[in-house]
């Protein structure tokens, strides 16, 4: 094993990286601490030069998939795509706060499922408040439609692996493929996603506006301060010439095909999984031609991408899984091993709902990067058959995209989410944030848990 300085680094690295993310002082990128963390890890010698490469295989193809997804997310902004999604929302909502609540968390869900829960944050969030702010609505009657749409939109990677960078990495560590994944998860993580709205619903219900004022078309003027290492800069500032002189029909058609498109891409990664394709292969291709497509409509070459594109997520995921792998290399896993494997083995319901709440407490508590990483090492630690396994696997994601939420800090997504807000005046307390969330949070990943076992002991 190690000696006891290899140790204290390597615990005094983790627990400054997780304090520099969570804290972020003066705005500072998550890749820098996860960097500097993952550097004294490897100079402690918890980490071999063989982990490092091992580590880099497991982790390249995630990142590189979420970057892909990411790119077609600008692109998508280039075309002026999310403002047709804000004016779609207010004209469907007809006036009805009520109908508003449910449109804004349909759309945060399939922002999720089309891209990832950070960037579903970054798209969803200034879409709602140009939305709201153009509707007229106090402050307090904005909170019930921000707080559920974040929520919705975090908590809407659990169903399909792809939408989260750290349940890719995981997939990989678990040899699961994304199509068995998703055929196991999507169903208990959508209908888990359906009981949550609804007590979404009942909790903010008396808060939210029963009319709405009519809301003239949303134009470039407002102006949103958003973090700096976004890299949607401004998403209402997007000038599309040749777009803005479609008519209206024309216009929705564009959008209806480019939609299309991102659906086919979306739908060919689980093909691609099914018979052993990596997905980042046919993430890039996607991501290439809608450049292209760019590029043919509006004249704008992909330069721009190499400024754009979040290259730091790959160097946090990076530096994120060499600090983790250097606490599982000094045992942290095998005590977590030995307490819970007795537990974890003993039927398929203990498994779900003990590792589910695990997780739950252990991303709540440091953030659901860090925790999914170390459930996931833990778990292939385990001597446990592999339908266990796999349930297991699937719990700890429940655990990781959902019970994450109890807190504000459980998410990267939740933290940038705050940073937004808090850039643009928009002021939400802890207390407003967890008043909301102890009542919803428990309950959901409790009956997510639930049936998941029940689903997966029908397919097998």
């Amino acid at each position: 094993m190690y000696g006891t300085l290899a140790n204290t680094v390597t615990i005094f690295a983790f627990v400054m990286t997780v304090i520099l993310i969570l804290w972020r002082p003066k705005e500072i990128n998550e890749a820098i601490p996860s960097t500097i963390g993952a550097v004294l890890v490897v100079l402690s010698g918890t980490v071999s030069f063989s982990d490092f490469m091992e580590i880099t295989e497991t982790v390249s193809g995630a990142a590189i998939t979420i970057m892909a997804t990411i790119v077609m997310a600008v692109v998508l902004e280039s075309f002026g795509f999310f403002i047709w999604a804000a004016e779609g929302l207010a004209a469907r909502a007809k006036g009805s706060g009520i109908r508003l609540f449910w449109y804004v968390n349909l759309l945060c869900f399939l922002m999720t499922l089309f891209f990832n829960n950070d960037g579903s944050i970054l798209i969803t969030t200034p879409i709602l408040l140009i939305l709201l702010q153009n509707l007229g609505l106090k402050p307090h009657q904005k909170i019930p439609y921000l707080l559920s749409g974040a929520l919705v939109a975090t908590a809407s990677s659990a169903p399909i692996g792809v939408s989260n960078i750290v349940n890719l990495i995981a997939l990989k560590m678990v040899h699961m493929s994304l199509y068995m994944n998703t055929l196991m998860m999507f169903v208990p993580a959508t209908l888990g996603l359906l009981f949550m709205v609804l007590l979404l619903f009942l909790v903010n219900y008396r808060a939210l506006p029963k009319r709405l004022p009519a809301m003239p078309r949303v134009h470039s003027r407002g102006r949103l301060h958003l973090p700096g290492e976004h890299p949607l800069k401004q998403p209402q500032q997007a000038t599309v010439p040749i777009l803005s002189t479609m008519s209206g029909d024309a216009r929705n058609r564009f959008m209806q095909k480019v939609l299309l498109f991102v659906f086919v891409v979306r739908i060919s990664l689980f093909i691609a999984s099914y018979y052993g394709i990596p997905i980042a292969y046919v993430s890039v291709l996607g991501s290439l031609i809608l450049l292209g497509w760019r590029w043919y409509y509006l004249r704008i070459t992909p330069a721009d991408m190499l400024r754009k594109t979040p290259w730091h997520i790959l160097v946090f995921a990076l530096g994120m899984y060499v600090i983790i792998f250097g606490i599982h290399n000094i045992g942290f896993t095998n005590w977590l091993v030995h307490f819970f494997e007795p537990v974890v083995s003993g039927s398929l319901l203990n498994a779900s709902l003990v590792i589910g709440a695990i997780q739950s407490v252990m991303s709540t508590l440091f953030n659901n990067h860090p925790a999914l990483m170390i459930g996931t090492l833990t778990l292939t630690s385990m001597h446990l058959d592999p339908l266990t396994l796999k349930i297991a696997y699937l719990a700890n994601v429940i655990g990781s995209d959902i019970g994450s939420l109890l807190l504000p800090i459980g998410t990267l997504a939740s933290l940038i989410w705050l940073h937004i807000l808090r850039k643009n005046k928009v002021k939400l307390k802890w207390t407003d944030y967890t008043k909301v969330t102890i009542l919803v949070i428990p309950p959901t990943v409790l009956f997510t848990l639930v049936v998941l076992y029940y689903w997966v002991s029908w397919l097998f």
